[in-house]
């Protein structure tokens, strides 16, 4: 693993990008927003999209940079996985575990599995083994154990039975800006319904849904497996 953007710190929230781009796509309105209140946001590129059609690691590389600093992030890092290879093995765990240990997120974002994409989906299982083992005092894993408070799924592909809304309506500018940061992916011919210059016309179509049910204009939707324990005060 290396770091692409700032320095490793602990952070508020981590979100896992199978793909570089995956996290401004799915979470990037609520990164902005942590990030405005002054909380350490980051995000964790699981490998470096080589198998993509376009771009090259490289560019795409420069592209998270420049996404990262709109966005505010404290911190991104590259673990360097195979694009295409992601999966639940001992020794993909045991990579991601020594980068949970490393910026040790209270609350960590991954794709949802029900996700078409196989790195998607896999992303989530191979997290589900890392965060168990980070956790594990007794694990084959430098650094000092931790444990996340929270796992949350986001939204790539399918549709998910969201029970989190996070309103972004204010951060929508620097949400598309950081989208628009990956030029090599959203400009040119479409590739599929996520590799297109449509990304943000169809992102913020599904933004605006979720707003409807939030009773907001914008919003980003998550999934909690593990029931919440809120305030009923601030219901």
């Amino acid at each position: 693993m290396y770091t692409t953007y700032g320095i490793p710190k602990p952070l508020t929230w981590l979100v896992l990008a199978p793909h570089p781009d995956d996290a401004e796509i799915g979470a990037g309105g609520t990164l902005a927003r942590l990030a405005r209140g002054g909380h350490p946001v980051g995000i964790l590129e699981l490998t470096r999209g080589e198998g993509g059609t376009q771009g090259d690691p490289e560019i795409r590389e420069a592209e998270c940079v420049e996404a990262a600093r709109l966005l505010g992030l404290a911190w991104r890092g590259q673990l360097g996985l195979p694009d295409g290879g992601l999966m639940e093995t001992p020794e993909q765990a045991r990579a991601l575990a020594i980068a949970l240990r490393l910026v040790r997120p209270r609350v960590l974002a991954v794709p949802h599995h029900r996700d078409r994409h196989p790195d998607h989906f896999g992303a989530y299982h191979l997290a589900k083994r890392a965060v168990h083992l980070a956790a594990l005092a007794r694990a084959d894993v430098p650094g000092t154990p931790w444990r996340i408070s929270r796992l949350l799924m986001y939204q790539g592909n399918a549709d998910i039975a969201a029970n989190i809304l996070v309103d972004v309506e204010a951060e929508l500018p620097t949400w598309e800006a950081a989208v628009r940061a990956h030029v090599s992916q959203f400009t040119g011919a479409a590739i599929s319904e996520t590799v297109t210059p449509e990304i943000v016309e169809r992102r913020k179509a599904r933004m605006m849904y979720w707003g409807t049910l939030g009773r907001a204009r914008y919003c980003e939707a998550f999934e909690s497996e593990d029931p919440l324990v809120l305030d009923p005060a601030g219901l």
